[in-house]
């Protein structure tokens, strides 16, 4: 019998949902993708509709624990072309090995999957320091990311806590995508559903930004640059959105 694609709806819980069904009626897929999948003349493709149910995260977390589940979100957010079918297997060697999995370095896959997980994690962890908010004129902090993987719903747990009291919005420019936060909740949403002003910065903005470049040239001291050492630290990719390194970026560019 030839294996099938099963695709599903794109969301993480509707792709957890979907590789439990998978496992319990002992089906190996060939592969899974979201609906917007190009399927091929000679694809076998099988969408099984399956409905979104919340309380399969508590499920996963109460049986194979927190790590495990925060694993294979993070591949999830990854920007493997793979990964939905890396999550299938891994899932599967949870089962098996619980928290054991994290020290079978011997298998090729769970070797991959640790490793998209931590590339996830430490993108994310870049992006803490990184990102950098303008003031718009309502008030409102405005942030610009173009992150290689989707690290935005992770980044957001970071600045709900940092800056609690703000208003504030960040876009995914590569993924076209805001997370806005009014002071309770962060929603992520499609950018060209929510219509917003971004250029109109406050008065104070513009002195804000001349006070911090210059801030970032006193400190820095001209006997011990390291360009090298400063690409390692923060890669040029980084640049564009950061307002003390958005003047060299232009220059190289």
């Amino acid at each position: 019998m030839n294996k099938s694609i099963y695709l599903y709806d794109g969301s993480f819980i509707n792709l957890l949902n979907l590789i439990y069904k998978l496992y319990k009626n002992k089906i190996i897929p060939l592969d899974i993708k979201d609906t917007n999948y190009q399927v091929n003349l000679f694809d076998n493709v099988i969408n099984l509709n399956i409905e979104n149910n919340d309380k399969i995260i508590n499920k996963i977390i109460d049986n194979l624990g927190v790590a495990i589940f925060n694993t294979m979100y993070k591949i999830y957010l990854s920007n493997d072309n793979n990964k939905e079918l890396l999550i299938y297997y891994f899932f599967g060697y949870s089962l098996k090995y619980k928290n054991k999995i994290f020290y079978l370095r011997n298998n090729e896959l769970i070797t991959k999957c640790l490793k998209i997980s931590k590339y996830v994690g430490n993108e994310n962890h870049k992006y803490k320091g990184f990102l950098r908010f303008k003031e718009l004129d309502n008030n409102i902090l405005y942030g610009e990311i173009s992150p290689i993987n989707n690290v935005l719903p992770l980044l957001v747990n970071h600045f709900k806590e940092r800056l609690s009291n703000e208003l504030w919005i960040i876009k995914d420019t590569k993924r076209n995508t805001l997370a806005i936060y009014d002071r309770n909740e962060v929603y992520i949403v499609n950018a060209n559903d929510v219509k917003i002003k971004i250029n109109n910065y406050s008065n104070n903005e513009k002195q804000i930004q001349d006070l911090w470049k210059t801030f970032y040239k006193t400190v820095a001291i001209k006997e011990r640059k390291n360009e090298l050492c400063r690409m390692n630290f923060m890669p040029k990719r980084y640049w564009k959105y950061i307002i003390e390194m958005g003047d060299e970026y232009e220059k190289s560019n």
